[in-house]
């Protein structure tokens, strides 16, 4: 299956709400806890400095999505952060690694200099596998940084990448 990456739209809407409300009801990798209607998640993806949509290149079909803003203002402003969601159907085909590696330069290519994840959820092992294997270094854990579900609360593990080339 061939990925090409596009641009978020607002026809895409409903197909971006889905991915993206699938990992809000899992309840364990978002911080997000209210899932997108079709008017906030239009609001949301189009205030991104880019939402990127991973799409099979015969269908059309949006099979994972990422989004890319700045991490902090200011003095900070040239760090980034993004989120990455993969229907759940298609997980296990190496489409997060497609959108991540897209994400970083994309990211170089607005300016930003650093992308940093602020929760990956300790228990994330294939994200933070993919992570490592792309360069980012953990920096260390805080411990129940992230509720879970059930109410219990799990370890996280921010990350950075520097965008220097």
């Amino acid at each position: 299956m061939a990925i090409i990456i596009k641009p978020y739209t607002k026809e895409n809407i409903r197909g971006a709400i889905k991915i993206w409300n699938e990992i809000v009801r899992e309840g364990i990798a978002f911080p997000q806890e209210e899932e997108l209607t079709e008017i906030s998640g239009d609001e949301f993806f189009s205030a991104q400095s880019f939402t990127g949509l991973a799409c099979d290149e015969n269908s059309g079909e949006i099979l994972a999505l990422y989004i890319l803003h700045p991490n902090n203002v200011g003095r900070c402003g040239h760090i980034c952060n993004a989120s990455y969601a993969v229907r759940s159907d298609v997980r296990g085909r190496h489409i997060g690694e497609i959108i991540v590696k897209h994400c970083i330069e994309k990211a170089r290519e607005i300016g930003f200099r650093i992308l940093q994840f602020n929760a990956v959820v300790a228990s994330n092992i294939h994200a933070r596998h993919l992570y490592r294997r792309l360069g980012f270094k953990e920096l260390g854990t805080i411990p129940g940084g992230f509720r879970m579900p059930d109410g219990t609360f799990a370890d996280i593990v921010p990350q950075f990448l520097s965008l220097s080339k």
